[in-house]
């Protein structure tokens, strides 16, 4: 273990700081959101595996997204994003993981000058899930110890003990963490904490037809990862980039991390997260200096009222 808890920077073992003295190795999701098909078989296995209750079955209206977002019910949540924009033959073409073609370039005549033509479409889809922080602001705020890292690295919620109190919700910069409204106590992903044990990969993993959702040991992912943003580059996808993955990034690095082809905000996803309670050593310093000038105000006045009330 190392002698302070950090709540910010670079920590490369967060489960031995977190006090596990021969942790294996970290382990995480990569979500290559270029090959995602948007079929839902990830959400399905998670509610299955882990007994998530259903979430209402109303239509949203919108498109095909109707989970919407992550809660304490959705722990993977399959998002749709529908695009206007230039592509050639109506459509935008992505090379397959693995394969050497290169993505037919727009024809400039296909396409009018200034906007799309009708009919020029795009899906993005992305499974999000919770990103399992280096630096987990939940864990920081929880009062009851509900929250723990586990050996992997990862974070999850011990539903016996949390006791409502909520303070993580406002602390997750993701938004994922969520209250259940029948009993008020907190409920997100626990990267199949149970199967680990168990040495299998997540339910989301083990179901993902197209491996979008790939999961294995952080460090193995960032460099599979690497790889396959050069490849998009190669093949002309030039919007490709990683989200999440930088351990000197605001979070310290997310355990779940994405490629994504635009910018975060068009997937739900904040575009600089900074964990929530990094500022809080400096808030308590001067939280204190605060304290210190007040009372030494106080014993000021005091002396001074016993001083002028003693030459009368």
């Amino acid at each position: 273990m190392t002698d302070r808890n950090l709540l910010s920077g670079p920590e490369p073992e967060p489960a031995r700081d977190a006090g596990h003295s021969r942790p294996p190795e970290r382990v995480g999701f990569f979500t290559d959101t270029s090959v995602c098909i948007g079929c839902k078989a990830c959400e399905v296995a998670c509610k299955e595996w882990n007994a998530i209750p259903e979430d209402g079955l109303a239509l949203s209206g919108m498109s095909y997204d109707n989970t919407q977002g992550l809660g304490a019910s959705t722990w993977r949540h399959v998002a749709f994003v529908e695009q206007r924009v230039p592509a050639p033959e109506g459509r935008t073409e992505l090379p397959l993981a693995g394969s050497t073609a290169k993505a037919p370039e727009p024809s400039p005549a296909a396409v009018p000058e200034g906007s799309p033509a009708p009919g020029d479409m795009r899906w993005l889809m992305s499974s999000d899930v919770c990103k399992h922080c280096t630096h987990a602001a939940c864990l920081d705020v929880c009062p009851t110890g509900s929250l723990f890292r586990t050996e992997f690295g990862t974070v999850v919620v011990q539903e016996d003990i949390c006791n409502g109190c909520g303070y993580c919700v406002p602390a997750c910069p993701y938004g994922v963490i969520e209250q259940r409204p029948d009993d008020g106590r907190a409920f997100k992903c626990t990267l199949c904490y149970d199967r680990l044990g168990a040495g299998q990969e997540p339910a989301c993993a083990k179901a993902c037809p197209t491996e979008s959702i790939q999961f294995g040991p952080l460090d193995e992912l960032r460099e599979r990862a690497a790889l396959r943003v050069e490849q998009l580059h190669e093949q002309g996808v030039g919007e490709a980039h990683l989200y999440g993955h930088d351990p000197e990034d605001g979070v310290g690095g997310d355990g779940a991390f994405f490629l994504l082809l635009d910018k975060p905000e068009v997937y739900g996803l904040p575009p600089d997260p900074v964990v929530t309670t990094r500022d809080l050593p400096a808030m308590w310093k001067h939280a204190g200096a605060a304290a210190l000038s007040l009372a030494g105000g106080i014993a000021l006045a005091f002396a001074l009222a016993g001083r002028t009330g003693g030459t009368r």
